[in-house]
């Protein structure tokens, strides 16, 4: 009951429009904290949502994988400069974001994890690397403003960020290689 009060009260934090604008604004606090942000309301409310609802995601999302299939094609759009673009300008789209983020990722990612094989985990965490890694490279090498409510500085920054993750992601997993996992999964 509690995550779900924190993932509640952070939706209501995230719906109010000056912090929704301020985010906006700013093309690195909108793609790398308000979306996973509005990620988080629903990996905090899904606990409730998948025990009061079990029987639907037994039978639909049984192991896991159509609910990690959706997560990685609602959050690859997510990535698309055009997609940023109209959650400003277009209504639905802006719905989309503030719905569909927690609903059909959040809930879903916190249903689905736990019930991946190991293997799959790592083909997920090893998918995002390129797609991070690309996206980072579009943002930081294109020569032109692909973004119509950003400016290109802002563009090269969002593109370096990616990069930073990429690294901390790498990083992340030449650690959990190199270091002894026993301990970890007892």
């Amino acid at each position: 009951m509690k995550q779900t009060s924190i993932g509640i009260f952070l939706y209501i934090i995230l719906l109010i429009p000056s912090v929704s604008v301020y985010m906006e604004s700013i093309m690195v606090l909108h793609m790398l904290v308000q979306l996973p942000m509005l990620i988080l309301v629903g990996w905090l409310i899904g606990k409730k949502v998948i025990i009061k609802y079990k029987g639907f995601f037994d039978k639909w999302n049984a192991n896991g994988i159509p609910g990690i299939v959706l997560v990685v094609f609602i959050s690859m759009y997510w990535m698309l400069p055009r997609a940023l673009d109209e959650s400003l300008t277009v209504l639905y789209i802006q719905l989309f974001k503030f719905a569909g983020l927690p609903l059909l990722v959040g809930i879903p990612l916190r249903d689905s994890w736990h019930k991946l094989h190991s293997l799959a985990k790592s083909f997920v965490y090893l998918n995002y690397l390129p797609m991070f890694g690309l996206m980072a490279w579009l943002y930081i090498d294109t020569p032109i403003q692909i973004c119509n409510n950003y400016l290109l500085v802002q563009q090269r920054a969002l593109g370096w960020a990616l990069l930073i993750l990429t690294a901390a992601m790498i990083i992340y997993l030449v650690q959990v290689v190199f270091t002894d996992q026993s301990e970890v999964k007892s």
